[in-house]
């Protein structure tokens, strides 16, 4: 169901693979530090689609472009969750993180940009090693 203040809705449009909320991540686009507590990534101008009215079968899909900054700090705070009935894993740590972003949708003139990285936070986040399905075990 679309809450009735959903003004934009901001996603990369769904590869002829059928593939859907991924874009390709250019060289340089992924940085990890030596000791891999730090990782941010950072992408310009991703073609993304405005879909306002998604995920009804009739939202119509405005072209866009994206900008982002996001940056994991490590806290140390070890991180472990296995469930072999569903074959998940993450092993990693809790981390900080931070995000700066700016969208354009040129054909109807609007655009909006984030509070700068410095001011960003967010509530949860962690960082580590995803298994699952036939990576599981």
């Amino acid at each position: 169901m679309v809450p009735e203040n959903q003004i934009h809705d901001f996603h990369p449009p769904i590869s002829p693979s059928g593939l859907y909320w991924t874009v390709p991540v250019p060289s340089g686009g992924l940085n990890v530090n030596s000791d891999a507590n730090t990782v941010a990534i950072e992408m310009r101008d991703v073609p993304v689609v405005d879909q306002p009215k998604w995920p009804a079968l009739d939202a119509v899909a405005i072209p866009a472009r994206m900008t982002f900054k996001m940056v994991w700090k490590s806290t140390g705070e070890p991180v472990q969750y296995d469930d072999p009935s569903k074959q998940f894993r993450f092993i990693g740590t809790g981390a900080a993180c931070q995000l700066e972003a700016h969208v354009e949708v040129p054909s109807i003139g609007f655009s909006w940009k984030s509070d700068p990285l410095d001011k960003s936070s967010a509530a949860f986040a962690i960082m580590g090693q995803e298994s699952n399905g036939r990576y599981y075990a």
